[in-house]
């Protein structure tokens, strides 16, 4: 069946690839894995050799029923479904367990999938994706790196991100016109350690990163934050005042949003 480019779709040919892929995972021996986007299964054979238990997720219904004619239903579970309505803290609590994943990301929908996970943290051990280079080289940023920003500090505050290996356009049909990256996912929530709250903290994160080229503290007085409050609690965070956000840690990130919280300093909804 050919490729549906209003679906993303770009069919890893790489049978070696694929194999990396499931192996990055460990031992998934008894564990169940969700896989994103199966397609036409390349990635799902490696994943079944390996796991107990697979559940394909696939949006298309001609490769979902194709899917269910390859691998055993008992070891392989193919449903026909959106993965941002699937329930995975009702597939862990299924598999009595935390789940493992697994997907050739759509480069469209890339960013609403990573969020989706983050907000099933509760219900995953990790996750190994394949997303647009440029993607994970924003996934895995390092503080002060060009590609640090938003996604850095909101992936990485659910847990460590590192990238892998990367392939080129011709490992996939049809080719993208971009290479593709894998990166592993540990999903280890820090929002405790760093003594914040999750909703409020990621609202704070998306105001400190909301103009890239200016300092982080115009980028809080441009949230109605007063210049003497924001200066304050970047004094307390030990914050240069000059700094902009992508050269900011998460950890002194948090401190900052600690001191605005303890200043009584609201931040607009």
């Amino acid at each position: 069946m050919p490729a549906k480019p209003k679906l993303g779709q770009n069919f890893l040919n790489d049978p070696q690839a694929a194999e990396r892929i499931a192996a990055s995972l460990g031992d998934v021996s008894g564990r169940t894995v969700v896989e994103i986007g199966p397609g036409q299964g390349a990635i799902t054979g490696a994943l079944a050799a390996r796991a107990e238990h697979v559940v394909a997720v696939e949006l298309d219904p001609a490769f979902a029923l194709s899917l269910q004619g390859q691998f055993p239903p008992g070891r392989v579970t193919v449903l026909q479904q959106d993965i941002l309505r699937f329930d995975f803290a009702a597939a862990a609590a299924r598999a009595g367990a935390k789940l493992c994943v697994a997907g050739n990301l759509p480069y469209y929908m890339t960013s609403p999938i990573l969020l989706k996970l983050a907000a099933s943290h509760a219900a995953l051990d990790l996750a190994v994706l394949m997303v647009q280079r440029e993607v994970a080289d924003r996934v895995t940023a390092a503080p002060g790196s060009r590609h640090y920003g938003l996604l850095s500090v909101t992936v990485q505050l659910y847990g460590p991100a590192v990238p892998l290996f990367t392939l080129p356009p011709s490992a996939f049909t049809p080719p993208p016109d971009v290479h593709s990256t894998v990166f592993r996912w540990r999903f280890a929530p820090r929002f405790a350690e760093l003594g914040v709250e999750a909703d409020g903290f990621l609202r704070f994160v998306r105001l400190a990163f909301a103009q890239k080229r200016k300092t982080l503290a115009n980028n809080l007085r441009a949230a109605g934050i007063a210049p003497q409050a924001a200066a304050a609690a970047m004094d307390l965070a030990q914050i240069d005042p000059r700094a902009r956000a992508e050269a900011v840690p998460i950890e002194a990130l948090a401190a900052l949003g600690r001191a605005l919280k303890s200043e009584q300093v609201q931040l607009p909804a």
